[in-house]
């Protein structure tokens, strides 16, 4: 049967170019791998060596601010610690968070970026959890009370 494999990446219109660049490069840390600063385009991946991009930001956006073009974008992190750096940066830079929960089989920070869009942080927890499924966590706590929390959560979710 054919099928994808996989997302290869997304591609955002902008109003803000040089902002949403910032953002991406600086709070997110994404690096960017190409470049046409005269057509505001350019190519963003988290992992360069792996893969040329996994976002592509373009400016010409000319849709009204409340219109729903996006539901969200989620990038992973490699551990609760780093998900907790992130928290703090985005407090840092005044970025509203939404959430901060647990999917069951994963630990997320929803947030907006600074044009509004809704963007997730999370750190993939490998358990099988049925969906959808959201409840709150604490991440003011050592990573292992948060594994805990979202054990607890889950009533002890089998390990894939």
């Amino acid at each position: 049967m054919r099928k994808v494999t996989g997302l290869g990446h997304l591609g955002l219109h902008v109003y803000d170019y040089p902002k949403m660049r910032a953002f991406f490069t600086r709070v997110m840390g994404m690096q960017v791998t190409d470049e046409d600063e005269e057509r505001q385009m350019c190519f963003l991946s988290a992992r360069p060596d792996e893969e040329h991009h996994e976002l592509l930001l373009t400016g010409g956006r000319n849709t009204p601010d409340d219109m729903k073009l996006v539901q969200q974008i989620s990038f992973t992190v490699e551990s609760i610690a780093v998900l907790k750096e992130f928290r703090e940066i985005l407090e840092a830079e005044g970025l509203p968070i939404d959430s901060i929960s647990t999917h069951g089989n994963a630990a997320s920070v929803y947030f907006r970026d600074p044009k509004g869009n809704r963007l997730e942080v999370y750190y993939s927890i490998p358990v099988e959890w049925p969906q959808p499924f959201r409840k709150p966590i604490n991440l003011d706590q050592d990573d292992d009370a948060v594994l805990q929390q979202i054990h607890d959560l889950t009533f002890g979710a089998t390990v894939k």
